[in-house]
């Protein structure tokens, strides 16, 4: 199974993988590696496990030296399905959160503070509904009732425009409740119930990927024992310090070729689960990516018809106050003096002097 073309360094061993590959074992550290160490003091520059790959939190990802770099699944868009695939470091050593996790609570602070915004509007509305009672309550009062003329008509206006100011903003509370705070409440009402769901999928997913991991190194582990067993016992008979038959070291042989197979069946399952867990994070992620696509443009939206009922307001407020500032223009002291005269008016026959 060695090649001869050049020893290989102390403690290090040569064994065929079921699919026909060489591979190689220090039978001192229990490193496994596929490039064939050289005669050169040390270990491989490579191993195994680290290839091409460096695990972390048993996630492989590659090593930045062995590989070029990885293009964008999306490129020139920033797509969540690109960014989130480490976990989230979290400072002085706590425990960090999954990348998709940090996408789940930007999706939950949406939804909550699209949640504040309807607070907002709902305060808004109680605003106008307190404030068109008290204007239609002032329009009631019968101060300066007593006006007459035509600044009395105008007084008398510019009271009834309060009346019909309040009904302004009543229709504006009433249109901000229906057009407005209703449709950003009732928006998404299964959210968080979609939002576990992805949840548990995806962490599913990662809970089987790190069981397959861990199946992985105990393969590696049982491999790297068998493997320093045939070399103990191959030694043994070399030496001549036992009485081990060829059938034993036969057995041992056995036992790590099935050792070997073994480890390459729980690194096919790994695999497997990587890349399902690879698919449903790049499905799920353009999924969230998309809701909160729709979630900014449903709020856009209704702010957008927010301002446009001001603005009806405004315009209907002003519309309001046109028969007073008419009114207001038609205001003559002269004719209201007039006026009063002719209607209170008691003779016209002046007092003369006495004469003797």
């Amino acid at each position: 199974m060695e090649d001869l073309k050049e020893p290989l360094p102390p403690q290090w061993r040569c064994y065929m993988s079921p699919q026909g590959r060489r591979y190689y074992v220090n039978t001192s550290s229990n490193e496994t590696t596929w490039e064939r160490p050289s005669s050169a003091p040390g270990t491989p520059k490579s191993s195994m496990r680290h290839k091409n790959s460096l695990p972390i939190n048993c996630v492989t990802f590659p090593l930045p030296m062995s590989m070029a770099e990885q293009p964008l699944l999306k490129p020139d868009e920033w797509s969540y399905c690109d960014y989130f695939w480490m976990d989230k470091k979290e400072p002085q050593g706590a425990a960090g959160v999954s990348g998709f996790e940090v996408l789940l609570q930007k999706q939950l602070k949406g939804k909550q503070m699209q949640k504040e915004m309807a607070e907002f509007v709902r305060e808004r509305i109680k605003i106008e509904e307190e404030y068109a009672r008290s204007l239609s309550k002032l329009s009631q009062i019968p101060l300066a009732g007593q006006e007459e003329g035509t600044l009395g008509k105008a007084w008398a206006q510019l009271k009834k425009s309060l009346a019909d100011e309040a009904e302004v903003h009543l229709k504006f509370s009433s249109k901000l409740q229906s057009e407005v705070e209703k449709p950003l409440l009732s928006f998404r009402d299964n959210f968080k119930k979609d939002m576990k769901r992805f949840d548990h999928h995806i962490a599913d997913l990662r809970k089987q990927l790190i069981g397959r991991y861990a199946a992985v190194e105990k393969a590696r582990r049982a491999l790297a024992d068998r493997q320093k067993d045939l070399e103990v016992k191959s030694q043994q008979l070399e030496l001549k310090l036992s009485n081990k038959t060829e059938e034993d070291i036969k057995k041992a042989r056995r036992k790590s070729t099935q050792a070997g197979d073994e480890l390459m069946r729980c690194v096919d399952l790994y695999n497997q689960s990587q890349s399902k867990w690879f698919e449903e994070m790049v499905t799920t992620s353009l999924e969230l990516e998309r809701l909160e696509v729709e979630r900014i443009e449903m709020i856009r939206q209704h702010l957008c018809q927010y301002t446009t009922l001001r603005h009806e307001t405004d315009m209907f407020n002003q519309s309001t106050m046109e028969p007073v500032d008419q009114l207001l223009q038609g205001v003559d002291p002269g004719r209201d003096r007039e006026l009063w005269v002719n209607e209170n008016q008691t003779g016209e026959i002046r007092p003369v002097d006495i004469e003797i």
